[in-house]
């Protein structure tokens, strides 16, 4: 079976991927061969002795900056072995990383995440990659992490990596709304209860409930995916009415 994602990782501390590519839901996906995961050390792409990844920033400034060169020679030796990949900088100054990102991601099948480290990489990395993402509005040490959340994220989007792909449909952003509270034994645990309904065994009712927490919890939690929510609505409405009118004008 031919894998249906290959991502490649640059980093300047491989060893930090070495349990996270054999473990969870990731080392599945590589075991079953629906994924195939390469980490390079960007130390390997340097031509010095102290194989040299950072230099200090031109105009002056505190920090050191990533050289280009590192970057560009993995690339190089990347897309020689393969279809040509679609190259994401993972980068505070990026789109934010949801959901629909990663769908969109899985699609192009063959990945590469550049991950920067210290003050930041000299800009003309950037240029060399389709895409900046970030995974959020706040500062981390370097790109390692967010890179294994983009991983995991697209990982388990490959049908057969998750043994309930129906699991997968229902966890959170799926869609566009949050998923409903989960519950597991006990029934009772320090005097809260599991829902009745969860213990009705009416499917219809269950799925209604679900339903009903799902659209509270967006409406609470994430208001601004609620809105999104009522848009679509909107929108389909609309697709509906239309769709309805112009068949009554082919009747006539």
């Amino acid at each position: 079976m031919d894998a249906t994602l290959t991502l490649e990782i640059a980093t300047i501390f491989p060893e930090l991927f070495e349990q996270f590519v054999r473990t969870s839901i990731v080392g599945r996906a590589i075991s079953k061969g629906l994924a195939t995961i390469g980490v390079h050390n960007l130390r390997e792409f340097t031509d010095d002795v102290h194989r040299t990844v950072d230099d200090y920033p031109y105009g002056g400034g505190p920090g050191m900056v990533m050289r280009v060169e590192p970057f560009k020679r993995c690339l190089d030796a990347i897309r020689s072995t393969g279809a040509r990949p679609h190259v994401v900088h993972l980068s505070p100054r990026g789109e934010l990383f949801t959901h629909r990102v990663a769908q969109e991601l899985v699609s192009h099948g063959r990945l590469v995440l550049l991950c920067g480290h210290y003050k930041g990489v000299d800009e003309r990395v950037a240029r060399l990659s389709d895409r900046e993402i970030s995974i959020g509005d706040y500062v981390l040490s370097g790109g390692e992490v967010p890179a294994m959340v983009v991983t995991d994220a697209c990982v388990r989007l490959i049908p057969g990596v998750v043994g309930d792909f129906d699991s997968v449909q229902q966890d959170s952003h799926y869609g566009v709304l949050l998923s409903a509270p989960e519950y597991t034994r006990p029934e009772e645990f320090d005097g809260m209860k599991v829902p009745s309904v969860l213990l009705s065994g009416d499917h219809e009712k269950i799925r209604q409930w679900r339903r009903e927490r799902s659209l509270e919890v967006t409406r609470e939690r994430r208001p601004d995916l609620f809105r999104r929510h009522l848009e679509l609505l909107g929108e389909l409405e609309s697709a509906g009415s239309e769709k309805t009118g112009a068949g009554g004008r082919e009747q006539s």
